[in-house]
């Protein structure tokens, strides 16, 4: 078990940090806000922990914590600037930023290393601290999806007049959405940096908005559940299709394009819909009389005599 740790110790640790990526597009999606600012907070946040290590000597806590308040801030700001659009225009608003966000680290001349990005900021950082993390944000995230406060949430991704009429803040809502996925978007980037110890612009680019989307398509949106199985596939799938090769890019599309047409609300939610569909017939069967035929033949009963 030992040497299967330290053998794999490169994708749990990326398991996690990909993890944070992912829920930062998973938490404004479960209030109906199509965004990924959470992918522009990652570079935001993996540029700020480097220049804090390598520029300023500051301490690894120090760095992240940085990293996540100005993820947050930024993002909630855009969130301001932004808050009057809705679906694929406000997909693409964040895409932009995103890419916003990547031109100008290449031209950030000696604080950002322009094009070559920065080398040295190695943080002290081990899977017990990335595990302490993760665990710490999704038993928020599990708070936010129990009780009246995840029915509110609820009620502004399916019916955001319905709520409003409710009493229910739902701009309010949204922009602590936006404030939220900056702050995981700053850890994710920020940890992956300290972790590999360098930073470049081809590290911040559309190819995160894409893994994003499809942890979440392939996991589901409703819960962490989903963006953690989705991370589970795309992180390990590598290292379990190593066997077909070339093939391995195929694979990978095949099972998108499956999961989007058989499994429109991911794993997560077959899995849910499976179990209440389980839950109803056996309430069906516990209503129904001991000794009464099954519903087919009572109605073929009921023609014969007809």
């Amino acid at each position: 078990m030992i040497d299967w740790y330290f053998s794999h110790i490169v994708l749990i640790q990326s398991t996690f940090t990909t993890l944070l990526l992912a829920l930062s597009v998973q938490v404004p999606l479960r209030a109906g806000v199509f965004s990924f600012a959470g992918v522009g907070c990652y570079g935001i946040g993996g540029y700020l922990a480097a220049i804090g290590m390598v520029h300023y000597g500051l301490s690894t806590a120090t760095a992240i914590l940085l990293a996540a308040v100005a993820g947050g801030a930024v993002a909630y700001a855009l969130g301001l600037l932004i808050q009057r659009l809705t679906g694929l225009y406000l997909a693409m608003a964040t895409v932009a930023f995103t890419l916003i966000i990547s031109v100008l680290v290449v031209n950030g001349g000696d604080l950002t290393g322009g094009a070559s990005g920065l080398f040295g900021a190695l943080g002290m950082l081990d899977t017990g601290h990335l595990l302490a993390v993760v665990v710490v944000v999704v038993a928020a995230l599990t708070f936010t999806e129990l009780g009246p406060l995840g029915r509110r949430i609820e009620a502004v991704r399916e019916d955001p007049e319905l709520a409003s009429a409710m009493g229910i803040d739902v701009a309010r809502y949204r922009r602590a959405t936006f404030a939220v996925s900056g702050m995981l978007g700053g850890l994710s980037g920020s940890m992956t940096v300290l972790l590999r110890s360098t930073v470049t612009p081809d590290d911040i680019n559309f190819h995160l908005v894409v893994l994003a989307l499809t942890i979440i398509i392939v996991g589901g949106s409703r819960s962490w559940i989903g963006a953690l199985i989705g991370t589970v596939i795309f992180v390990w799938m590598p290292e379990v299709l190593a066997f077909v090769g070339e093939w391995e890019d195929v694979v990978y599309g095949v099972l998108v394009a499956a999961a989007a047409v058989y499994l429109p609300g991911g794993v997560t939610g077959a899995a849910v819909d499976g179990y209440r569909k389980y839950r109803r017939k056996r309430r069906e069967a516990a209503a129904s009389p001991p000794d009464a035929p099954p519903p087919q033949q009572a109605a073929a009963a009921v023609g014969g005599d007809s």
